[in-house]
């Protein structure tokens, strides 16, 4: 069976400069099986048809909040009532596994200075350990596994694949280069303008995610949908690592 790992970002991980109100990088994975997908993106798509009469409407965590750019729309309470139900529903509802990590810089600098290793490597290599933990616990063989990140850059993108390609021939600290190989890991750069729903899923789930770390007992309801989605074992939450 072929699995998805979407992933996408909130803050900035760069070191040398600290927002205060936002000291911390979180790196969001959303893990589905391909056929689970289908759904979840068949049924973004519906939202988008209904509401814009399009699909090529694409579900922006910033401007969601901000009702910017085409989420104008949601100045309109009826309409805003009858997107985020629908939206709500298949977040809480629909299959899929999230696994995120998250890097609170000041702490980090802290500890290992503003020279240290790029902090979206080091937060891609928590995710990539803990979904192959995921895997094995299926205990479902010829399993594999790709891992759709957005591009950044061609420079951002060129450093990631390297580090990627480190990984495939070396490890982690806790999963060896033959388990990696065993799922076929592969790794792909895709577009925004490419309209991928998995991505934009692990957008909206990224953000609360972050905001949890930063504050974690204020209120958020848009983690308290998505907190049952984390990665468990023996009833421990493994889905959210934050370093360090």
């Amino acid at each position: 069976m072929k699995y998805y790992l979407f992933i996408d970002e909130s803050g900035d991980h760069g070191l040398t400069s600290l927002n205060p109100d936002f000291p911390v990088f979180l790196l969001c994975g959303v893990l589905v099986s391909e056929v689970d997908y289908h759904q979840i993106r068949d049924e973004f798509n519906i939202i988008k048809s209904t509401l814009w009469g399009q699909k090529e409407v694409i579900f922006h965590s910033r401007d969601i909040r901000k009702c910017d750019k085409e989420f104008a729309i949601l100045f309109d309470l009826e309409k805003k009532k009858w997107f985020y139900d629908k939206l709500n529903k298949v977040i809480a509802e629909q299959p899929y596994t999230i696994i995120a990590s998250a890097i609170r810089k000041i702490e980090y600098i802290q500890r290992f200075g503003k020279l240290s290793n790029d902090v979206y490597e080091l937060a891609l290599s928590f995710i990539i350990e803990r979904s192959v933990f995921y895997l094995d616990s299926l205990g479902m063989k010829n399993s594999e596994l790709e891992i759709i990140i957005e591009k950044r850059g061609k420079k951002e993108d060129k450093r990631l694949e390297e580090h990627f390609q480190r990984l495939l021939s070396r490890g982690t600290g806790y999963v060896s280069e033959e388990r990696l190989k065993a799922y076929g890991v592969r790794i792909f750069f895709k577009s925004k303008k490419e309209n991928i729903n998995g991505l934009q899923l692990a957008d909206l789930a990224a953000y609360p995610s972050a905001r949890h770390v930063i504050e974690p007992n204020r209120a958020n309801p848009a983690f308290d949908l998505i907190y049952p989605k984390f990665y468990r074992q023996n009833g421990k939450v493994y889905g959210l690592k934050i370093y360090p």
